[in-house]
């Protein structure tokens, strides 16, 4: 099996996904912020749209989903807990199903908190996981929709995924995300490194993605909050993740 990414920026500072089974041919978009920039993305490489997995209801994650259905009428999968919040879903998914990208597969997993139903895609083989606004480098969205501990519950799933698992986000706010992460780890020398390297990254004018599942763990504040760093920072103990997580989120907020 063989997975290849295409990785490109939408609107601001989203980032738009294809992904392209090579075996079958069939392409997903990861989510659909824009239109445009994935019917570029698409002309180039010279492929056709089959799917469209959605995370979120999000109008920056959905909003291009009418004119991509109309150019190709690629099938558009989603989380089911929002069908009724996503203008064109044909197939309504749960954590724990799989859905098939020609001969990959991707396992659906709950990541609630920025929205009540946010899901990933998670393809075990290639190691690609997409996170939508739930898992951010350095970072995890707004907690919108959700409360503290089911939050922290589906980032926690995600962090027992492989270290060599390649995390593919919605936006780009590493650089943003390292400064607050800094200012509660001032101690952590791979954070500073990765802080570094990311301002250097954005200023050449490169993506800070994907990212290693292993880096994170070691350097995103919000897979740390059970350890003494990060709790000491809040004031709190690592026996209370959720209420570190619930502390650290306010801070982040506020920052």
């Amino acid at each position: 099996m063989s997975l290849v990414i295409d990785t490109f920026m939408c609107r601001k500072d989203n980032y738009g996904y294809l992904a392209h089974d090579a075996e079958t041919g069939r392409t997903a978009a990861i989510d659909a912020p824009d239109a445009g920039a994935i019917l570029a993305a698409l002309k180039t490489r010279g492929w056709r749209l089959t799917d469209i997995f959605i995370t979120h209801h999000h109008g920056d994650h959905v909003e291009g989903i009418p004119l991509l259905v109309e150019a190709f009428g690629a099938r558009v999968t989603g989380p089911r807990a929002e069908m009724e919040r996503i203008k064109g879903l044909d197939v309504a998914v749960e954590p724990g199903e799989t859905v098939e990208l020609g001969a990959t597969g991707f396992t659906v997993m709950a990541a609630p908190g920025h929205t009540l139903g946010h899901i990933v895609y998670y393809d075990a083989a290639g190691g690609h996981l997409f996170t939508g606004d739930a898992l951010f480098s350095l970072g995890v969205g707004r907690m919108f929709e959700g409360t503290p501990g089911p939050m922290w519950q589906g980032l926690a799933a995600l962090r027992d995924l492989p270290d060599e698992t390649l995390v593919y986000c919605g936006h780009e706010y590493t650089v943003a995300n390292a400064k607050f992460a800094l200012s509660v780890d001032p101690g952590n020398s791979a954070l500073k490194i990765r802080a570094a390297e990311a301002e250097r990254a954005r200023a050449e004018g490169r993506f800070t993605i994907p990212v290693s599942l292993g880096l994170e763990k070691r350097t995103n504040p919000f897979l740390r909050v059970d350890t003494t760093p990060i709790a000491r920072a809040m004031n709190l103990v690592p026996a209370d993740p959720i209420g570190v997580f619930a502390a650290l989120r306010k801070a982040k907020d506020d920052f």
